[in-house]
């Protein structure tokens, strides 16, 4: 978005932040509700109904981290200007060029069932009764009460998010949509199934490792959901979620990972000479919907001003006019909104046909999806909301928005979809990397099968890599085996970053006597990303001094490194390292820390390793864990319940006065996990404090 002008009229406009919503108190029946928090503050939620369970959350969440769920649903509402000023503008902007609200809207009704609506009912009752009772929490009084058209409004806005509308968005307006930009590989995921067939305890495997961001609206919160119409799943969920994203039940457990198929197009309109608003499709001239929003955007933390702004929409979508040009984006993601109740019926699945029946459903916009039951089966699928297109186009790239033949008005049926079940190999994997290369090479789907316009890729990067690498496709593995897997620190033989950095291995010292040391370093450095290693911590620096020198001064991200800014690169590290740690040998451990509250500790992992870590500068020269390893579960389905392993990266609580602010810090730094139980008898024997919403 443009940055927003003020003008002396508009000035007079404001009104200062004294409008409220009266609303009363849901009267919802909580003694059907109970929390029960455990050594560790995680919420286990039980319910007679679903909708009891719904409440639940929604009260568990809010106890945890209103202000994270409050700025979801601030998105949703397009009311973030109001509260975060003009970064919180700019989100408004995007929630009224994409019309969430008005869709939410039109859609609530009539796409989403009876049940689940009661679900939505149970948790905004919940979310309002929370803001009632503790108002001294409310970041914005006259956001209240919330919706269901601000809680689906701000699951299209995510999902259209992942679909990748706003990068496209951000490449519109700077003038670089088909511009390359460099990637960051610590944003990927990992998602790993073992079938029975190849453990030696006789049990199936599963490894849940999305890597999301350590804070923010995207980071995850665990939660147990237990009610007694059959809803019993532990695992994650983002602020304002309705139900557990990925997780596991008495059945079954499922991993996403992001993919990036061909999800959403750009069209550049071509606009009439000399009448305005005018675009030509089909030899007609159209003209562009125009309609004028205002943003209510905070200055000075005093008053809230509104600034006018102007949307506009063409038969091709949300459209843009910039300098540039006038560019549209179609995404399928504004269209099907059924996500969030695709997760619950997910979550509720007993067996593999029910849960391929909910993936059926065909609402998520994307991701990868690996799955293992109790059952001996697992299964991958690389999930994508995508568009059949006409062949006679390319649609990889920015297209003339000139004629309806370009536009697609269904998608491929699921089980066109790129997926697998039980191979003979008896694993399934993904990294964010090629769907064509989940299985052992015999096992692997034949990439050529698949219509191109579907727009999959046939790239490794280094996780997939260094998996297949610990991975043998012959022999028995043992649990303490697949955690070792998991937990893996290193990066592969044959290095797969987009920009090619080999060259920082390939220095003689002898010729750079300067850095004859560093060069030393990291020509015997075994390429793990222990917090013990110089190594690490020499290559670290280098890889984010690289990779910010490409973005900003936007050069080719698939280049080769050569050995003049290899060296000038590792002299650069030699003398950050002088400068903030002098006399000291630099290991990553001091250079990379987990940060919160009082602690800050020995951070492992860099970017697309399979324990991933992306960090950011921080203070004192030490850079900050940000993004990467997070919320982890790993799953044994064997007889009876499935046993059940995980750790979050901080804890249970994002308010500073709670003991579980930071209380699982210690067991993430050292790869330690907390055992879990979908037993409610078992929770509550062992709960701490087991509460009624409210009480």
């Amino acid at each position: 978005m443009n940055q927003i002008k003020l003008t002396p009229i508009y000035i007079l406009l404001f009104l200062l932040n004294s409008c409220t919503n009266d609303f009363s108190n849901s009267g919802y029946e909580t003694g059907n509700v109970q929390i029960a928090r455990d050594a560790y503050g995680v919420p286990h939620i039980f319910g007679k109904t679903d909708a009891d369970v719904a409440y639940g959350l929604a009260w568990a969440h809010a106890e945890d981290d209103f202000e994270t769920t409050q700025l979801t649903l601030l998105a949703g509402k397009a009311m973030l200007g109001r509260y975060l000023g003009e970064q919180g503008a700019a989100v408004d902007f995007f929630v009224h060029l994409l019309e969430t609200r008005d869709i939410a809207s039109n859609k609530y009704l009539s796409d989403f069932s009876p049940d689940f609506q009661k679900l939505v009912d149970a948790y905004l009752s919940g979310i309002n009764d929370f803001a009632l009772t503790y108002p001294e929490r409310v970041l914005l009084k006259e956001a209240f009460p919330v919706t269901h058209t601000d809680i689906i409004s701000a699951y299209i806005l995510s999902l259209a998010q992942m679909s990748g509308a706003d990068g496209a968005v951000q490449k519109i307006v700077a003038g670089t949509i088909d511009k390359a930009e460099v990637t960051d590989p610590a944003a990927g995921s990992n998602a790993i199934a073992i079938h029975p067939s190849r453990t030696d305890s006789g049990e199936a495997f599963l490894a849940i490792n999305s890597h999301q961001p350590l804070t923010g609206p995207v980071a995850w919160y665990e939660a147990h959901l237990h009610s007694e119409a059959g809803w019993n799943i532990l695992g994650g969920l983002f602020p304002g979620g309705l139900t557990v994203f990925h997780g596991v039940n008495e059945h079954l457990g499922w991993a996403h990972t992001v993919n990036n198929p061909d999800k959403l197009d750009v069209f550049q309109l071509k606009m009439h000479p000399e009448k305005k608003n005018r675009y030509e499709v089909d030899g007609e001239w159209l003209e562009l919907q125009e309609k004028r929003v205002w943003l209510k955007v905070k200055m000075w933390d005093l008053v809230t001003i509104p600034v006018p702004k102007k949307v506009w929409k063409s038969v091709f979508g949300p459209t843009l006019v910039t300098d540039q040009g006038v560019f549209s984006i179609r995404t399928g993601s504004l269209e099907v909104i059924t996500a969030p109740e695709q997760w619950y019926r997910m979550n509720k699945a007993k067996n593999y046909s029910e849960f391929k029946a909910a993936m059926d459903m065909m609402a998520l916009p994307g991701f990868n999806t690996v799955y293992a039951d109790k059952y001996d089966t697992i299964y991958y699928v690389s999930n994508a909301l995508l568009p059949v297109r006409n062949p006679e186009f390319d649609f990889s790239k920015t297209l003339l928005g000139d004629s309806r033949s370009k536009l697609w008005e269904e998608y491929y049926p699921f089980d066109a979809l790129p997926q697998q079940v039980n191979p003979s190999s008896g694993y399934l994997f993904n990294t964010n990397h090629s769907a064509f290369k989940a299985s052992a090479e015999a096992d692997n789907l034949d990439f050529d099968t698949f219509p191109t316009g579907m727009g999959y890729y046939l790239t490794d990067n280094n996780r997939s890599l260094r998996f297949r690498e610990v991975m043998q496709d012959t022999g028995l593995l043992s649990y303490e085996k697949f955690k070792s897997i998991k937990f893996d620190k290193q990066l592969p033989e044959n290095l797969a970053y987009e920009i090619n950095v080999d060259a920082l291995f390939s220095l003689d010292p002898a010729l750079y006597p300067d850095i004859a040391e560093e060069l030393e370093i990291l020509n015997t450095w075994n390429k793990q990303s222990t917090t013990r290693s110089r190594g690490a911590a020499l290559f670290a620096f280098a890889y984010y001094a690289i990779r910010d020198k490409t973005k900003e001064e936007n050069l080719d991200p698939k280049r080769v490194l050569n050995k003049e800014e290899a060296a000038e690169t590792i002299k650069a590290a030699k003398d950050y390292f002088a400068h903030h740690f002098p006399g000291k040998e630099v290991h990553l451990g001091d250079f990379q820390k987990l940060v919160r509250g009082g602690k800050a500790l020995p951070l492992f992992g860099i970017p697309d390793v399979i324990a991933a870590m992306r960090s950011e500068p921080y203070q004192g020269g030490v850079r900050k864990g940000e993004q990467g390893e997070s919320y982890i579960i790993l799953v044994k389905f064997g007889e009876g319940l499935p046993e059940i392993e995980t750790v979050n990266v901080y804890g249970a609580s994002n308010q500073t006065d709670s003991p579980h602010y930071t209380d699982q810090m210690e067991l993430f730094v050292n790869q330690q996990l907390k055992p879990m139980t979908l037993e409610k008898e078992e929770v509550l024997e062992n709960a701490v404090r087991v509460y009624n919403p409210g009480n």
